[in-house]
């Protein structure tokens, strides 16, 4: 009896200190994540693009991005929305089309539609 009793604990402490490797290992991705769109800031564009990862620098805007990422949509995109921190503002892209200028932050990702 005593010697299953430790072999239960045993186990248990090889499962805590497993989850704690993997909890570890995850945070670590993590700010391996974080550190890396810090030196590489980029923007996302998704739809029918050539190219959904687009080099973010200062003053990006909409318009420069969607030409970037080379549209390739047989009509043009009706809806473009942004998301940013976890918020999104869709917009009519008639308004993109007339001349809006549209400033975009690292990290953000654009949907046409």
């Amino acid at each position: 009896m005593a010697i299953l009793i430790l072999a239960l604990v045993a186990s248990g402490c090889a499962d805590n200190a497993r989850q704690q490797r993997q909890q570890q290992a995850a945070y670590l991705a993590g700010q391996n994540a974080a550190l890396q769109a810090q030196q590489n800031p980029s923007v996302i564009v998704a739809g029918s693009v050539q190219n959904s990862t687009v080099p973010w620098v200062q003053g990006l805007t909409l318009a420069q991005a969607i030409a970037t990422a080379n549209y390739l949509g047989q009509t043009p995109p009706k809806t473009i929305t942004i998301i940013r921190n976890g918020e999104s503002a869709s917009l009519d892209a008639k308004i993109l089309f007339q001349g809006a200028v549209v400033p975009l932050e690292a990290g953000d990702v654009i949907e046409l539609q």
